[in-house]
């Protein structure tokens, strides 16, 4: 499927609003949904484990052909996902036997196929490949078709790793980084504070399932009651508010307008449960964007 996030942080003209859309058969209606519902960044993959990549291409010729919302209206990210990450039940997007280069370079063509699109605002690898030698080589396929003009932003998801990035980086800098950040991996810090240094964006996701002890804090239930919103869009401006783009993946309608209509504002008037809400997360060091 495809997402549509919240992001706050704008690499060459991301959107404050970012949506993912795994659903596979609903891909397309939902897409279309969420784009007629505010949302202009779209998130998705070539991994038909599970994403329907093609099915967002459907949706992006609809939403031209009957509301003149052009391909140029939006911006589109997708991941190269290596043998680790695919269903060799399902048709894979490239040669399993190929290099790695081969396998970057078919998936992309793949991507453009399903995407009717001739360029990507933003290609990242989906996770680290088995070892760090593999990695640098697919990074290095994406800093071509950067060179090349068919992508405009580069970067990688699931990477825990700060020398993993640093590696990277010391090849072609690291622009994106899109990973789980949520209770479960306290809110992994050390990669997200190195984005804050080095002037990356961070992409999150799991932001709202896997956090169930955040949504129920009883600072973010005073916020949520004191501005009249939802503990999720607490939740959400709190990410922007750290410079964190936050992707929805909601299948609702009402709740694709709440994660639009929220941004960090909805902090300003109660600083000091914020405080304590970063307290508990760990992150009272780190400033409000």
């Amino acid at each position: 499927m495809a997402q549509l996030g919240i992001q706050s942080i704008q690499p060459r003209g991301t959107p404050f609003h970012s949506y993912i859309c795994r659903k596979k058969e609903r891909t397309t209606a939902l897409v279309v949904s969420a784009v007629l519902n505010g949302f202009r960044a779209i998130d998705t993959a070539c991994q038909p484990k599970h994403y329907r990549e093609d099915l967002v291409g459907k949706a992006l010729e609809e939403l031209n052909a009957k509301h003149g919302i052009s391909r140029e209206d939006l911006f589109l990210q997708t991941k190269f996902t290596s043998l680790s990450g695919q269903d060799r039940s399902l048709p894979l997007p490239y040669n399993p036997s190929d290099d790695v280069s081969a396998q970057v370079h078919a998936s992309f063509n793949k991507s453009l196929e399903n995407l009717k699109t001739s360029y990507i605002d933003s290609y990242v690898l989906h996770s680290p490949l088995r070892d760090i030698t593999s990695t640098l080589e697919a990074w290095k396929v994406l800093i071509s078709l950067q060179d090349e003009g068919k992508v405009r932003t580069i970067g990688v998801s699931n990477t825990y790793d700060v020398g993993i990035l640093r590696a990277l980086s010391e090849v072609r800098k690291v622009q994106v980084v899109q990973n789980r950040w949520y209770e479960g991996n306290a809110w992994d810090i050390d990669v997200f504070q190195y984005c804050r240094a080095n002037g990356i964006q961070y992409q999150s996701f799991w932001t709202l399932s896997g956090s169930p002890s955040l949504l129920r804090h009883p600072s973010v239930l005073a916020i949520s009651q004191s501005a009249k919103v939802t503990p999720a869009q607490v939740v959400f401006g709190l990410a922007q508010s750290l410079g964190i783009v936050p992707l929805s993946g909601t299948t609702n309608e009402v709740h694709m307008k709440e994660d639009l209509a929220v941004g960090p504002d909805v902090l300003y008037a109660d600083e000091s449960r914020v405080q304590d809400i970063k307290r508990m997360m760990g992150l009272d060091s780190v400033t409000v964007i």
